[in-house]
Order: C-alpha cells, then structure tokens, then sequence
C-alpha cells in the first residue's frame, strides 16, 4: 500500500500508473482538466490497452465540460459509460489499473485539487478490495445495484454511515479528522460521546455545533479537499464523502479504511504539521 500526497506528490502517480497499464484502465471521473492524464489514457489505447472510463452525469457547474471530456476520450478510443441519475452525485475518484491495483483519491482529476489543495491518495493491491472496487465500477457502469461486500471499502450510500460511525465510535485515545463540514447531526452525537468518554478530538476544517472539548481549526495556506479520519494512530479513513447527511446517504461517495501502521503514520504527521501551520498572513 502506498500513500499519495497532494499537493506534495502532484498528478506524476497518477500518469505512472496509466502508462504501466498493460491490459486495462477503468476511471471513474467526477471534475477534469488535467491534459497530461487525458493524454496518457489516449496513449493507453494506442498501445492496446483497453481504457473504460465511467464519467458522472453531472457536476456544479460542469456538466459542458464532462461532455466535451466524453467526446474526446471517444474518439480516442476509450469505452465511456455515464452515471446514472438516480443519486443526487457520483463523487467517487477511484481508478483500476490491470485489475490488481486499485487507486482511490480524495481529490479529482483537476489542477485546482492536484496543485493547490491539502487532499490524499491510497495506491492498494489488496486482492480482495481491489475486486470489491471492480464489483463497484461494473455495478455503476452498467447502471445495476450495488450490494457491498467488504467492511474496508467504504461506499455512500450504501454502507458508509454504518462503517463510519463504528471506525469513530472504535476510538479510545485520539481523532484526528479533515473534513470541510462535519454537519451530520448523529455523528456529531457521536463526536460529542467520545470527546466526554476522553478521546481527544481535533478537526481541521469545520464543525457545525460547537462541540465541548472538541478542538477545530482551519487550514492555512492551502485549500482543504480531503476527507481523513486517523484513530488512535492505529488506523484511518481516507475517503470522497464528508461527515455530511447527503454524502452518507444521497451520494455516490467512496472511501477506504486503513490499517497499515506505516500509512497512517504518514497522515498523522502531515496533519500534525497542518494543525501547527500558520497562514502567511499570521506570520506577516
């Protein structure tokens, strides 16, 4: 299992891994505009890999874009499939190289998140995970129901308030999350049980409620788009859907729980550094 940075790490692993692909790509793509990825996926195909690419319906503000996106890749050659209609989004950033590597995002394909936001990335080869997210981009792809079928693979609507509730009500000493708008009123109940139980309790980015003993703060300098949870410093959450009622039960939304010590290592000491970092504005 490794682990991607951003905007440390930049689009490079992602280009990488298109270009090892011997056989296959499947993508999922919610926002586009990284020419560099679009340009190894049409190389893919030039070199006979077979490239699917499952493109949602819409988006805010860029459904044109997502279309003209479908035409390219077309005409490139890649099999494109839309999401359907039937959830408010599909938000999911997930792609398969070869059907054994598995790389699921907190960010999109977009300069604006690769570049210039804290988000995080799980390159996994778990066989298991793996053919559980393939379960997923068929189900999707082809527009049929999807029945989860792994307590790591962490996918809105349908399994992920009652995993993400268990992973945080499962903290005795720490939480330390990432999360643009924790809002979900039973989750926050949550929190607010763990924060008197001892378990201290960190956000970086927003909380609804005022929670006591629960401390929050914005990130300096950097745009926030990840969602992360690391327990206990044992294990973590890296994932597409906020601590929000919609994105639990409404969306499209995919995730990964982690627990591999050396990973989540490397989280908490980036959210450690987040936490203690001061916008140029402060030190100016």
């Amino acid at each position: 299992m490794k682990l991607i940075i951003q905007p440390d790490d930049g689009v490079a692993p992602v280009v990488r891994a298109i270009e090892k692909a011997k056989k296959t790509v499947d993508i999922v793509i919610f926002r586009f505009d990284r020419r560099e990825v679009e340009q190894a996926l049409k190389a893919a195909v030039a070199r006979n890999v077979v490239v699917r690419a499952l493109i949602a319906h819409t988006n805010k503000g860029g459904e044109r874009r997502l279309r003209k996106l479908e035409q390219r890749l077309l005409d490139a050659g890649v099999t494109v499939a839309r999401t359907a209609d039937d959830l408010a989004r599909y938000h999911g950033k997930l792609m398969i190289i070869d059907g054994g590597c598995l790389h699921l995002y907190g960010f999109n394909y977009t300069k604006l998140d690769i570049d210039q936001s804290r988000s995080f990335g799980i390159v996994t080869r778990d066989r298991r995970i793996v053919q559980e997210a393939l379960k997923l981009f068929e189900a999707d792809a082809l527009r049929q129901n999807y029945t989860p079928g792994h307590n790591r693979l962490v996918v809105s609507p349908e399994n992920s308030r009652a995993l993400l509730t268990a992973f945080l009500k499962g903290a005795k000493k720490q939480l330390l999350i990432y999360d643009t708008q924790v809002s979900d009123n039973a989750i926050q109940k949550v929190l607010q049980e763990r924060a008197r139980a001892g378990v201290e309790i960190r956000i970086i980015g927003a909380l609804e409620k005022s929670l006591n003993d629960v401390k929050v703060r914005r990130l300096a300098d950097l745009r926030l788009h990840v969602r992360t949870i690391v327990r206990d410093r044992s294990s973590a959450f890296i994932g597409s859907q906020s601590l929000r009622k919609l994105e639990l039960e409404g969306r499209r939304e995919v995730g990964i729980i982690i627990t591999h010590g050396h990973i989540v290592r490397k989280i908490q000491a980036v959210f450690e550094q987040d936490w203690q970092r001061r916008s140029r504005k402060q030190v100016a």
